[in-house]
């Protein structure tokens, strides 16, 4: 009896230990899993090899950098209105009250629309399958005289995140409320604040002046292109905080600009404008 327990309590069968998983073959044991050297991913790619790539697909972009409006078929009733001609400016748009739905309808408005990325970010986040990457981009519109607009976008690719905040910015184009920098001074030809505005993004402050004629953008070089988008030629300009977030500098200073159109005009302050103080 005793022999019988010992027999017993011995594992019969002991199952061979499973050998150490290599990274990147499969579960069935072949190595047909691991990637091939000279194909790495797209996230893990350098800027210089998203664009060879880019080249070598022309199909890649055919969907957000060529705009077709002529193949475009309006779903709202605003893009039905502006497709169909009876819409012929943003002004009339938005009195009335008609919401942007389709980033055509500005396509379409505003022809001579400019964009510029101001800048893209990668971030990682955890999952039970590994580490994923994704993408965030901001992008600037403007057509250098009355437009203005920033968007921002994400996507798990670089370039589909670009597009995405390309349309963001069109949905979110705004007016520029610009006039005369001096009270000597009611030319069509200056373009400043027409009063004194803050704008306000994370820890940068930025206050905006009126200046005359002739001088110039004295703001910092990296929300200059803010100004030129939105057509302001003469304007002082006074920053707080860290302005060495590029990306909080330039929301700071598209807050001011959209504060402009916030304050209520008094008769005065309406003199200063160039197109009722010129004519």
């Amino acid at each position: 009896m005793v022999e019988e327990k010992k027999q017993r309590s011995r594992p019969g069968n002991f199952r061979e230990k499973r050998k150490p998983k290599v990274r990147g073959e499969r579960r069935g044991g072949g190595g047909g899993g691991r990637r091939h050297a000279g194909a790495p991913r797209k996230e893990l790619m350098t800027d210089e090899q998203l664009k060879e790539m880019q080249a070598s697909a022309p199909t890649l972009g055919d969907r957000g950098d060529r705009r077709s409006v002529e193949n475009w078929v309006p779903r709202t009733e605003a893009g039905k209105l502006v497709h169909a001609g009876e819409i012929t400016s943003m002004e009339e748009l938005w009195a009335r009250h008609f919401p942007i739905m389709e980033s055509e309808i500005v396509d379409t408005l505003v022809p001579e629309l400019q964009e510029k990325v101001i800048d893209t970010r990668k971030t990682a986040y955890v999952r039970a399958s590994g580490r994923k990457f994704n993408f965030s981009a901001f992008v600037l519109v403007g057509d250098g005289k009355n437009y203005i607009g920033l968007g921002m976008g994400s996507d798990k690719e670089r370039f589909p995140a670009v597009q995405k905040a390309s349309r963001d910015a069109r949905l979110k184009l705004m007016p520029v409320r610009s006039g005369s920098g001096s009270w000597e001074d009611f030319s069509l030809s200056t373009r400043s604040v027409p009063f004194k505005v803050t704008g306000k993004a994370g820890s940068v402050r930025v206050t905006l002046y009126p200046a005359p004629q002739g001088t110039g953008l004295v703001v910092g070089k990296q929300i200059q292109d803010v100004f030129r988008f939105a057509g302001i030629t003469d304007v002082w300009g006074q920053t707080k905080g860290s302005s060495d977030t590029k990306l909080n500098y330039v929301r700071a200073a598209y807050d001011a600009i959209a504060r402009l159109n916030n304050v209520r005009l008094s008769p005065d302050i309406q003199r200063k404008f160039s197109k009722q103080g010129g004519a």
